[in-house]
Parts: structure tokens; sequence; C-alpha cells
């Protein structure tokens, strides 16, 4: 890349990653900066220190698999792997810039001809530092699709073919499994389903503010009664989404997905609905606008989803986050046994979004150990986002190792919570 260029990038990097950070809460500088060092294997002084090893007590790593792991490329391997071309012109900064902000977070931002290896190359560089037989859930990434089931390109934030996550986790079966996206408006949804189940998907992901997809649309009852038969979970994101652009917000909601419950489709609400407001449409079509996260506690204290409802952990220690949803998540110990830990990555390495500082400052943690952590995070953003929410307290609680531990949730014809164990005291 000519200097020049790498120059305006960073400066294009620098200038809206400060209105992140100053957006995000009330900071004007993040206190980490704002390009991931990409720094290479942890220190054995750091890999080996008290707060790292407690933080695996009790844990067995062999079931620990982080249950959100975004998979992206360019598609310069062949992998089919697509990002919109509008993020790649200064015509559009906000675009130009989340782009660059992911790929530098996958390390994989000065990789020319490379992105795809690069990327799958830190992810597994990352899980290296972990413990033996954790693995990461790959992601993939299914169009946005219009009404009449036609592929709306334009809309597409990027592309991560079912193909490629299968093959990557094929490929490294020690360190990766994978998820299929399937949208639900396809003519051939329920075929392609069948067919990721049969070649091992532990999960279908939707994004559906940014996909086009309205869960609550009888389009979905096909998909949903599949998923439901052949057992596999869907994870979809609830409440505001700023990661990409959204097709249309309201999707987003938290009440439209009581249709695939009922359906018997066992739900993972990403980030447990942390961010934004949405309509309260047990009020209405017109309802007031209130808390999404409000909406996914209503819907997680609703008898009848339970076991079937859960939310996932990913990016919940978000600045953005961590008020007041954070608190709420940590301290509501009866959801726990419905509660699956993931990392949303790459975006544990966007170092504008999260500070340990404001988290001590909160007293979420204690303020002795935010210096280590922020060390672990030039490393390791994976092993930074499982310590520091390993020593999370709100009220004296925390999160047990069975929220760590979810192989047996994406393991297929098993129910989880048969396989569980919420008895085991935390560290």
């Amino acid at each position: 890349m000519h200097p020049a260029t790498k120059n305006r990038r960073r400066a294009l990097l620098a200038g809206i990653g400060a209105g992140i950070g100053a957006a995000a809460a009330w900071r004007l500088w993040p206190e980490q900066g704002i390009a991931n060092p990409c720094r290479a294997a942890l220190p054995p002084r750091l890999a080996n220190h008290a707060l790292v090893q407690e933080a695996w007590s009790g844990i067995e790593a062999a079931n620990v698999w982080d249950c959100h792991a975004h998979l992206v490329g360019s598609g310069d391997s062949g992998s089919g792997s697509w990002i919109n071309p509008e993020t790649e012109s200064l015509l559009n900064p906000l675009q130009y810039a989340q782009r660059l902000f992911y790929l530098n977070a996958g390390c994989a931002h000065e990789a020319p001809g490379r992105v795809d290896q690069s990327y799958i190359e830190r992810m597994h560089n990352l899980v290296d530092g972990l413990r033996p037989g954790v693995k990461l859930l790959l992601l993939a990434f299914d169009h946005s699709y219009r009404e009449d089931g036609t592929v709306a390109l334009a809309a597409s934030p990027f592309y991560t073919p079912n193909e490629y996550a299968r093959r990557a986790a094929r490929s490294h079966p020690g360190y990766f499994e994978w998820a299929a996206s399937i949208h639900p408006y396809r003519a051939d949804c329920v075929a392609v389903l069948e067919r990721a189940a049969r070649e091992g998907a532990r999960a279908v992901k939707w994004l559906p503010a940014a996909m086009g997809i309205d869960p609550a649309s009888p389009r979905c009852d096909a998909f949903y009664a599949a998923l439901a038969r052949l057992d596999v979970p869907l994870i979809t994101h609830g409440g505001m989404e700023r990661a990409v652009n959204a097709v249309n917000p309201e999707f987003g909601n938290p009440l439209l997905l009581r249709r695939a419950l009922e359906h018997g489709v066992r739900v993972v609400v990403a980030h447990c609905a942390s961010m934004g407001e949405d309509r309260d449409l047990d009020r209405g079509a017109h309802g007031p606008y209130v808390a999404s996260f409000g909406l996914f506690a209503r819907l997680m204290d609703d008898p009848r989803f339970e076991g079937r409802l859960f939310g996932d952990l990913s990016a919940i220690t978000q600045i953005n986050r961590a008020v007041p949803a954070l608190a709420a998540i940590v301290a509501r110990s009866e959801w726990h046994a419905r509660l699956l830990n993931g990392s949303d990555y790459p975006l544990p390495g966007i170092m504008p979004l999260y500070s340990v500082n404001y988290l001590a400052e909160l007293k979420y943690i204690k303020p002795a150990i935010a210096p280590l952590l922020t060390e672990i995070r030039q490393h390791n953003p994976l092993l930074f986002d499982f310590v520091l929410k390993r020593n999370l307290r709100v009220n004296g609680k925390g999160f047990g190792a069975a929220v760590f531990e979810t192989r047996a949730f994406f393991t297929p014809r098993r129910q989880a919570m048969a396989n569980r164990d919420f008895s085991r005291p935390m560290r």
C-alpha cells in the first residue's frame, strides 16, 4: 500500500474512531487509542498470570465454544466472500471507516491479496492463546433479500457463504465450528437449511435489520418449522444495529421473535438486545418506544418460553451497552442457565468500543485488574473478552462456568439444559 494512502486511511480511522468513542459514552479519546496493535502471542508473564489462570478455574475448555464469531473476508482466496463496494469509497466515510475498523480488528487491514487468509490465521493464533479444546462458532452471513425472494445486493452490507464457513471449520476442526446464514424469503430456504444441518451447521445466524427479515412475517413459518424439526437454534440480533447499515431497524424488535418461539424454535437473542429502543407492540401497532432490553426481559420472564429463549453475551461489555443492561444481565442469576457466551469477534479488537476504566468506575470490575486487562487485549482480544466477563461482579454476583460451556447447546438433537451443570459455584 502506498504510504500516502495508508496515512489517509489512518487519519480517517482516527477521526471516525474519536467520534465512536465520544458517541459511545463520554470520552473524547479512547483509552486504548484507535487501532488494534495486532501484537503476537501473549508474553509468558501475562499468559501465566494468576488472573488468567483463575479465569479458567472450574471450566472445561473442550466445552467452551464462543458462539458469536464473525467470519468475513474480501473473497481474494476464492472463498466467495464479498464486502459491499460502498465501504471502499471515501464518498461513504462512515462505511469506509467501519470496513477499516473491522479489518484492523481482525488484523487483515494490511494484507492486500490475502485478506481472507490473514483473517483466518489471526483467529487461529488467538485460539492458540486460550486453552486446548476451545473453539469459535464461525458465522456465515447471507445477502439481504426483497419481499419477492430476490437478492437485494445493494442493500447487503457483506456476504459470507455457508460453504466458506463450512470449509473453514472442516479445515481447522480443532479450532472452529460453523453456523449457516439462510434468509427465510429464499424459495429454497428449507432445502438449504436441511443441507446445512447435514453438513454440520450448529446454528443459523440472522441480522434481521440488515438482511431485511421480518421475524413476525408468515413468510418465515416454513423455515421456523424446519428449524424446530431439525433442532437447529437460531442466533438473531435484537435491538439497535450499528455495526452495519440497517435496511429496516424495526425488524430488530425482540417482540417479533415470538412467532419463532411459538413454532418451537430455540432462539438466541444476540447481545441480549442490550442497546436501543423498539416499539412496544404489546400496546398496539403504534405503542410507545421503550428500551429494547426491556422487551427482551419481558420475553425471558414469560414462562412459555423457558427452554426456548436464550441470550448471548456478545458485546455486552462495550461502552454503549454497559449502562444499564450489563448490570441487569449479571445480576439476574435466574437467567444464567439461559445465557451463552460469545465474543462478537472481531469487535473486541476495535479499540474505541471498550473501556475497562469505565467498567471499573461503575464498580463492575476491580480497578486493580484494569491495567492487566488492557495489556491482554493488545495481544489477544478473545482472551481479554473471556477474562473480563469472568471478573464482572454486580452486587456480588457474576457469571458461573456454565455460561461459557456452550458446546452442549449446539450439539444436534440434544437439549442443552440437560447437559449443563448449573449447580457448580462461581470461582
